[in-house]
């Protein structure tokens, strides 16, 4: 029984010590963004609470926190309830599968990708849940608009995935780090580190693509009904899920938690510093496009994730099934 006890406290601990510095760093990350933002449109920021304005990320949690949870009358209320709940769990377990180092993986299972890819895949149930228990027309059409957008670039961050896949011969995300020892896969695969990051803006419902939640046309589309904790729910669970797709990207194609020059000082720094680095990199990128290009039409989006990346995405997988055929490079033979 002491055993089991033991057991089980160093599996919590394990998870709290994951978890909390993700809660933590989507706090810190929106001031990035703001911060980003700022400097792009030449104006100071978040600069009043806390030095450099870093406190205001938690003067606005606090603000949450006190604020009344209205919920409508006409809405479902259970599923209400459960929208914000669900997208900020699936937001959060995804990370147990993301290697900060090599000893450093909550879960160091084989199909570590796979994992990812599903559990990241389902984080559009607790949107569409949010919108259509609502029982108003504006969440609805964001929910819809959301669906149909996660579901369409999905496709193409699969198909983008394969490829890194025939290069390592593993689902296994640890392996797919350490089978870029050599070279990082951004290089021969630059092509589909591109599409993977425009698609995680359309994944994640980040601008040019924010439809879901275009304050011109649906007000703040799915979570235009909620309010307090509940709307903050929603808003951890996205920022999280943007952490998490940087994360994806510096894994897939930035080496994870490897040095990018295998010489002193750079090999002395510890791995997860290194990914840490690459996923602020990654995010710094993302909040550039936000202050920086305008919102895409809804068929511009449609058209440019069915008819260029999902073909172009296809042709690649061919083109890298035939290289490594040809030169006998395939993983395992």
């Amino acid at each position: 029984m002491d055993s089991y006890f033991s057991i089980l406290f160093t599996e919590v601990y394990k998870i709290l010590f994951l978890l909390v510095p993700v809660l933590v760093s989507v706090a810190m990350i929106v001031w990035l963004d703001r911060r980003v933002w700022a400097f792009v449109q030449k104006r100071r920021g978040p600069n009043v609470v806390g030095p450099f304005g870093l406190f205001q990320s938690l003067a606005d949690a606090l603000k949450y926190i006190f604020k009344e949870i209205i919920i409508p009358a006409s809405s479902n209320k259970l599923v209400f309830v459960l929208a914000p709940v669900v997208t900020m769990t699936l937001a959060l377990i995804s990370w147990a599968v993301i290697p900060f180092s090599e000893d450093f993986v909550l879960a160091d299972i084989n199909v570590g990708i796979l994992y990812l890819f599903a559990v990241s895949s389902l984080g559009v149930y607790g949107i569409i849940m949010g919108g259509w228990a609502s029982n108003s027309k504006y969440p609805f059409l964001g929910a819809i608009r959301s669906a149909a957008q996660m579901v369409s670039y999905e496709v193409s961050i699969g198909v983008i995935i394969i490829n890194v896949l025939l290069c390592v011969g593993s689902l296994n995300l640890s392996d797919i780090v350490m089978a870029q020892q050599n070279l990082w896969f951004v290089i021969p695969l630059f092509p589909m580190f591109v599409i993977f990051f425009i698609s995680a803006l359309a994944e994640t419902n980040r601008p040019p693509f924010d439809l879901p939640e275009a304050e011109a046309e649906l007000v703040a589309g799915y979570q235009t009904e909620y309010s307090g904790m509940m709307y903050a729910m929603f808003w951890l669970g996205e920022y999280a899920n943007i952490l998490l797709m940087c994360a994806m990207g510096a894994v897939l194609f930035l080496g994870g938690w490897l040095s990018p020059i295998d010489i002193f000082p750079f090999n002395a720094i510890p791995g997860p510093f290194w990914l840490i680095f690459k996923i602020l990199f990654l995010f710094i990128l993302f909040a550039l496009v936000k202050a920086t290009v305008p919102r895409y039409r809804y068929d511009q989006l449609m058209k440019l994730g069915w008819k260029i990346f999902l073909p172009f995405s296809l042709f690649y997988v061919v083109l890298t099934s035939s290289f490594l055929l040809y030169f006998d490079l395939l993983p395992g033979k």
